[in-house]
């Protein structure tokens, strides 16, 4: 059971992924997490560095769709400029979310990773709908009302899978 937790990678940041690496293992579109894992839960726009991220993914022909379970004013407003698909109101783990961004990007699973700082909305969900999953360190050190319940269960989980030497990694905004 505690398994479908286990992300396939796992990576400090976003910008430890790399899009060359991504296209060699036929990695062909990505289906993302916004809050935390792109930019901080609290932060309304894209950064210049997420920006040029998107950027090099798209100059290797990598689709994004963002799936988020926030609001559909905080994704669009969020995706619009990157000019990129979105789910808004995505109820991760439930795997509608997934099987709608895979159908969109018109692409075959083992042609799509999920990435997200969540054990139990993001991987779950993305192992559960069958997608190779990496989990990256939350950015922020504050979640919402929500997450904050999840990331006590999360630190459970996590602290299993380092006993069982099934993930090590530098938690940094862990507390």
């Amino acid at each position: 059971m505690l398994n479908n937790f286990l992300p396939n990678e796992h990576y400090s940041s976003v910008f430890d992924i790399k899009p060359s690496d991504l296209k060699a293992n036929g990695v062909k579109g990505i289906i993302t997490d916004l809050d935390n894992t792109l930019v901080a839960w609290d932060v309304k726009d894209a950064t210049d560095e997420i920006i040029d991220w998107f950027n090099l993914l798209s100059e290797h022909g990598i689709q994004v769709t963002i799936a988020s379970n926030n609001n559909e004013s905080r994704v669009r407003l969020f995706s619009k400029p990157l000019d990129t698909r979105s789910i808004h109101s995505a109820r991760k783990p439930l795997s509608k979310a997934f099987k709608k961004a895979q159908k969109e990007m018109k692409l075959e699973k083992d042609e799509i990773v999920v990435i997200g700082d969540q054990l139990l909305t993001d991987v779950l969900g993305g192992n559960l709908a069958g997608f190779h999953t990496i989990l990256v360190v939350p950015i922020a050190q504050t979640d919402g009302f929500f997450t904050r319940f999840n990331r006590k269960i999360e630190r459970r989980i996590l602290d299993w899978m380092e006993r069982k030497g099934k993930l090590t990694w530098d938690r940094r905004n862990d507390s």
